[in-house]
């Protein structure tokens, strides 16, 4: 008896170290996820709120200006200056949502679908029931949804990509399919595309599965448990 205790304990100390050692992970990932996302916002808000700003300024007093003649000039600098906004809103937003804790995640995934709208089909349907999520899920499943779009346009050929987003009491589901070629996940899986959206997922404790058959689209289906969010995160703002 006395042997079988020693090994129930041995194995019960090596289970405890493994899930410490897993928990820690976790942890390290979370916080290298939490690192970028701070300096990501840090560096948009300055190109959104100065660099654009100004960039508006200057366009304003341009538009003022007595050309008297020099109409071609003006409208050519002006189509430089509307270029120059365009890109800088378009950097900002890649870097970072800036506007999406207050505009919400379903008006910035709509915005998201516009900008795309000339390229590929996107369909959004949400649960009625969705309430907001604390800003870190939220910029998480922007981004999730960024990067399946940005790798489905630059690989997949597809012409639809669908989008469901389903909430209750105890966890959240997102499913992202597209009518693409589908792909190899053993073959991708070291790319940085899925290692970008696997990571964040990892980041809301979440648990996924990928659903790919060659010629046949692709489907990514995460779930999200709502426990893992303290009650002030979870509030309606």
């Amino acid at each position: 008896m006395g042997y079988r205790t020693f090994i129930k304990r041995i194995i019960k100390e090596k289970n405890a170290q493994h899930e410490a050692e897993v928990l820690h992970q976790k942890n390290l990932v979370l916080e290298n996820i939490k690192a970028q996302e701070e300096e990501r916002k840090r560096i948009a808000v300055m190109i959104h709120d100065d660099i654009g700003n100004r960039l508006n300024i200057v366009s304003l007093w341009l538009n003022n200006l007595d050309t008297q003649g020099d109409e071609l000039i003006k409208k050519n600098i002006s189509g430089q200056m509307s270029a120059l906004i365009d890109s800088a809103r378009s950097i900002s937003h890649s870097l970072y949502p800036v506007n999406l804790e207050s505009v919400g995640l379903v008006l910035y995934i709509e915005e998201l679908i516009a900008n795309l709208s000339q390229r590929i089909n996107i369909s959004l349907h949400v649960s009625p029931k969705y309430r907001k999520k604390s800003i870190f899920t939220e910029v998480q499943l922007y981004r999730i949804i960024q990067e399946f779009t940005t790798n489905v346009l630059k690989h997949s050929e597809a012409t639809r990509i669908w989008i469901y987003i389903k909430d209750n009491s105890k966890n959240m589901a997102v499913v992202i399919s597209d009518n693409g070629q589908g792909f190899d996940y053993e073959a991708v899986k070291k790319g940085m595309g899925i290692k970008n959206i696997e990571s964040r997922i990892k980041s809301m404790n979440a648990l996924h599965k990928w659903k790919n058959i060659t010629n046949h689209g692709s489907r990514l289906i995460i779930k999200i448990p709502i426990t893992h969010e303290s009650p002030n995160q979870n509030s309606i703002n």
